[in-house]
């Protein structure tokens, strides 16, 4: 997702940071940029650094903040996330990473990519075993069905398109076919990882959910637009051998089916938001980019 101005008032939500019953006295929560489904501050307190989250659930977008603080729990004991230090309706208290974001750039390096793709493979493989209470699926092609919905009932930029859109949704979930479940990410944006100098943290796990590992792969790749020669070493590498062509194809159905739910949140967005951001231009964008995905994958068949 894009980044932006938080879709709540920001003095509100500081004034929620400031008084959690966390604090050992009065704090100073200072805001950091990247929210756009919460308010992010850094808080100091008792000498030590605190992220703070503060988002209420988007049921439009299919967050639920009880399981993003399961998944957050989960994924700091099986060791790729940060530690959880409180919670409380609509705040979860993160300890602080020192470290840098990564940029997509970042992500073109073969050895930067090396470093990341074991983060993924450890909560795919991990995080499950750490996790507790009820779960929620992740099923892109459902939330672009609920997308799709959503859009008609309103007016959007790609208004002509969507019946062509729904038609490619049920494409790409026939290609997919049957899929091995593993508890995955499912917003890979190069941000949310932090390099501390000597290991890469994962963070922001609100859509968190049953998927396929594909997905993740896919996800990263495009939002990273790695170039076709990193995106099969991931595909590779993850599955410990060279893809054959029916991987690939999947792989590739999923990568359009991730783009196609890149386009659709946004057109949702055109409809609800009221963040100061050109989602009609990033809907296009992404729209662009989909059916480029899309004639690849077509020429798989």
């Amino acid at each position: 997702m894009p980044p932006g101005h938080q879709d709540m008032d920001t003095l509100t939500a500081q004034m929620k940071a400031a008084h959690l019953m966390c604090w050992s006295g009065p704090v100073d929560p200072q805001p950091l940029r990247g929210g756009i489904t919460n308010a992010n501050f850094v808080v100091y307190d008792r000498g030590e650094k605190f992220v703070v989250r503060i988002g209420d659930d988007i049921p439009l977008h299919g967050i639920l903040r009880f399981h993003e603080l399961a998944v957050s729990r989960a994924a700091h004991d099986c060791g790729v996330s940060p530690e959880v230090v409180h919670h409380e309706p609509g705040a979860l208290v993160l300890r602080f990473v020192e470290g840098r974001t990564l940029s997509a750039q970042d992500l073109h390096a073969p050895a930067m990519l090396a470093r990341v793709l074991p983060v993924v493979r450890t909560y795919h493989t991990e995080l499950a075993r750490h996790l507790r209470g009820p779960t929620l699926m992740f099923w892109v092609f459902h939330i672009c069905r609920d997308y799709l919905a959503t859009a008609q009932a309103g007016t959007c930029c790609l208004a002509g398109q969507l019946s062509r859109l729904a038609a490619m949704n049920e494409d790409l979930e026939k290609a997919v076919g049957s899929i091995t479940l593993v508890l995955a990410h499912n917003d890979l944006l190069p941000g949310n990882f932090i390099d501390d100098g000597r290991k890469v943290w994962l963070v922001d796990w609100e859509y968190a959910g049953w998927n396929t590992p594909l997905f993740d792969l896919a996800n990263l790749a495009a939002n990273c637009e790695l170039p076709p020669d990193r995106e099969a070493w991931l595909v590779d590498t993850y599955f410990g051998k060279p893809a054959d062509g029916a991987l690939r194809r999947r792989y590739h159905a999923t990568k359009c089916a991730s783009l196609l739910r890149e386009t659709l949140w946004s057109v949702v967005q055109e409809q609800h938001a009221t963040i100061d951001f050109d989602y009609a231009d990033y809907t296009d964008r992404n729209h662009k980019r989909l059916l480029a995905a899309y004639e690849t994958f077509k020429r798989l068949s």
